[in-house]
């Protein structure tokens, strides 16, 4: 997490100011990019990335270019290389598509963004300004209403150059199939998308494309799955299994190791909260103990819970709404708004400062712990042992154990070469769906929540199982 123990100016809304030349550079070096991931010397990298149906996207510009639509991207975005392969998919894919059915369109193809207003705290300020030029809107996740950040999108909406993308689940999950629940946001903009566009009298229709995105491992590396295992059971203290030729192994054989590490850790959680912070943990029976799953959800709820009760924010909602409170909750305490000027502050006034800073760092690293399981289940690799479930869960367990050491910025080992593959779902007129929106409060929460709904279901529809041929 970012390392702020002392006091911090406000943070500052960061206006898009897109820049062509800049996304047309970093489009020269993508597929190295993609190829290395910055690391030429390990046998990692996301190649190749493929979308079985690109023509959906190009058509989607061609119209957007002649005016006839305005365009909204819904995407799974369930790692942080997502934006890469999106680049990909913008910069070669659909144009290779828009060729291959006699049309051209202007260039580069790009879209406008929603990002965490937190991300530049742990990369540094460059990643602000990158991000600006690149067509970057900043938002507060943690507040009902980022009201500045909405006014960007919604102006982006209505005149930007390029089409909007978003991410519907608000925080990635690790988890290549499973979608968690869907904020309401993004049906919302949509919405509004079309009232601002009558308003102003422009005959534009509005649609939504929901996106799919994937990694598979094309080549499983059991070895580098193999030594991420010992790595982990060594910094828990247990006794380390590592096979002497991973690659032979049964896939059954991974299973009851990765089991072990996940009760080791739930158990030493568990421990933790019961003597220093009054948690009891769930209760089971000689005859039928409780379930990872059963055992998981009280122990983040009151990880959260401690949080919540040094902030004074409520323990009320999903878990990842309740993450995203306790951030903005924390950030608060960390970049002061209520103080005009830190340097004109007493040595003791700015003492005091600190010391509440560090506190909610402190504090915030309990709201850490929980982000990384929103999604866990307890049965995800169970139901299907394959190399990408397995993978996606260790690395998850790998960030626990990471936070939990007091690392800053965990850097995830990689664990083979993936495919990412990309597919578009039917796009969905809004506009269509004005007349049941406009009738009354009521029908606009109706219709929000309707849309909602079928955009996770049609994200859950472009998931295709790891143990599927690609």
């Amino acid at each position: 997490m970012p390392k702020s123990t002392h006091v911090q100016p406000p943070l500052g809304f960061i206006p898009p100011r897109y820049k062509s030349w800049v996304v047309q550079g970093c489009y020269i070096v993508l597929p190295l990019m993609l190829r290395l991931r910055l690391r030429p010397w390990l046998p990692a990298g996301i190649w190749p990335v493929t979308c079985p149906n690109p023509e959906v996207l190009a058509e989607g510009f061609r119209q957007f270019q002649a005016g006839k639509i305005r365009l909204m991207m819904a995407f799974r975005h369930s790692q942080v290389d997502d934006p890469l392969c999106l680049s990909y998919l913008f910069s070669r894919l659909v144009p290779r598509a828009a060729r291959q059915r006699g049309f051209s369109l202007q260039r580069p193809l790009h879209s406008f963004f929603m990002y965490d207003r937190g991300m530049p705290l742990w990369a540094g300020r460059w990643l602000g300004w990158f991000f600006a030029a690149i067509g970057g809107i900043p938002v507060h996740r943690g507040r009902r209403l980022d009201l500045k950040a909405l006014k960007a999108v919604r102006e982006q909406m209505m005149h930007a150059p390029l089409p909007v993308t978003i991410a519907p689940e608000g925080a990635t999950n690790g988890h290549g199939e499973i979608i968690s629940d869907l904020e309401p946001g993004t049906a919302q903009l949509a919405f509004w998308a079309v009232e601002d566009l009558q308003k102003a009298g422009r005959p534009e229709q509005v649609l939504l494309l929901p996106v799919g995105l994937q990694y598979f491992y094309p080549r499983p590396n059991w070895a580098a799955l193999n030594r991420l295992m010992a790595q982990l059971e060594a910094d828990c203290g247990l006794p380390v299994q590592s096979f002497s030729d991973p690659a032979a192994m049964e896939t059954a054989a991974y299973y009851p190791r990765l089991l072990a590490l996940g009760q080791h850790l739930l158990t030493r959680m568990e421990q933790f909260y019961q003597r220093f912070y009054g948690f009891t943990p769930a209760a089971g029976s000689p005859e039928e103990p409780a379930t990872l799953a059963q055992r998981l959800g009280p122990v983040l709820d009151h990880s959260l819970k401690v949080g919540e009760e040094f902030f004074g924010v409520p323990s009320t909602g999903t878990l990842v709404t309740r993450c995203r409170r306790l951030e903005e909750a924390g950030w608060s305490y960390i970049h002061r708004e209520d103080i005009a000027d830190l340097q004109q502050l007493s040595p003791v006034d700015r003492g005091m400062a600190n010391w509440m800073a560090e506190a909610a760092t402190l504090h915030m690293r309990h709201m850490r712990l929980a982000e990384s399981f929103v999604a866990v289940t307890g049965h995800y690799v169970k139901d299907n042992p394959s190399f990408e479930r397995f993978a996606e869960t260790t690395l998850i367990l790998f960030d626990l154990v990471e936070r939990l050491k007091g690392t800053r910025v965990p850097k995830r080992p990689q664990l083979g070469i993936r495919q990412a593959v990309i597919s578009l779902g039917e796009p969905i007129n809004i506009s269509d769906r004005w007349p049941d929106y406009a009738q009354s409060r009521r029908s606009a929460k109706a219709a929000v929540e309707t849309l909602t709904a079928e955009i996770q279901t049609a994200l859950e529809g472009l998931i295709a199982r790891s143990d599927q041929p690609l």
